[in-house]
């Protein structure tokens, strides 16, 4: 008999859970793990936004780390941020698998070189069409992803982009707002900066918070949460990506490289 060995993951969150998320997920870390995890795997959480972070001589009991989205700058310079750039850097020599969302793909990027700074079009807020490009169908992937098409739509929110990646980055995704919607490198690291794992009920309440802290104009609000009433997210394709990327399901084509 085969003792399949448990594969370990870690959450780097870099956000307080919501009023919300708290009360009808028990928080982020629930969101995330039923986003991404496959069966027997078994997920640890970090609250990086806190200062607590894996210890160095822990890191390589993981395959893979996610980053989470974040109500803060990914090119600010917060001590936590800062320690977050390092710690992502250290991955990316080791070769760890690195999943960052929204702020944690802006982050990721920043800290492999790459520029982020404020988007110049402002908020993208609701369901937005993203375009896959070859790149990305150069990777190998389970029968489950045979038929991807090359548009999927997805939960953005954020103000913040990526405008040039990592020397030896690949796009593999862009919209009409925002040029680098998903990035990779190699077979180890992808960066996709919309929310595969929010449903839409978490974007419509965070539309309100932001309204309530006048972060948004109400007109503004308003129209996010029509178009978010009119479109669906391709959840499942982009929960799919994640995991097979996770588990180590899919690498670059000898043609890629």
């Amino acid at each position: 008999m085969t003792i399949k060995k448990e594969k370990r993951y870690a959450l780097l969150l870099a956000a307080d859970d919501s009023d919300y998320v708290k009360k009808v997920y028990g928080g982020y870390f629930n969101v995330f793990v039923k986003a991404f995890e496959n069966e027997g795997d078994k997920w640890d959480l970090f609250r990086v936004i806190e200062g607590e972070f894996p210890e160095a001589d822990e890191l390589e009991n993981y395959e893979g780390f996610v980053v989470s989205g974040s109500p803060h700058d990914a090119y600010g310079d917060e001590n936590w941020i800062l320690q977050l750039c390092f710690l992502l850097q250290t991955l990316f020599a080791m070769q760890k698998k690195v999943l960052g969302i929204c702020f944690g793909h802006q982050v990721l990027c920043r800290a492999l070189g790459g520029k982020v700074a404020k988007s110049s079009s402002g908020w993208d807020i609701g369901v937005r069409k993203v375009s896959l490009t070859e790149d990305f169908y150069s990777y190998g992937y389970s029968d489950e992803f045979d038929e991807i098409p090359p548009t999927l739509s997805i939960i953005e929110c954020h103000q913040d982009k990526v405008y040039e990646v990592p020397m030896g980055a690949k796009v593999v995704a862009h919209s009409d707002k925002t040029e680098v919607e998903m990035f990779t490198f190699g077979d180890h690291i992808l960066g996709i900066q919309g929310h595969p794992e929010y449903s839409k009920d978490i974007l419509d309440n965070l539309i309100d918070r932001l309204l309530s802290n006048n972060s948004i104009e109400i007109d503004f609000a308003e129209e996010a949460k029509l178009q978010l009433l009119k479109a669906e997210p391709d959840r499942k394709y982009l929960e799919n990506i994640c995991r097979q990327f996770l588990k180590g399901g899919w690498s670059p084509s000898p043609t890629y490289l």
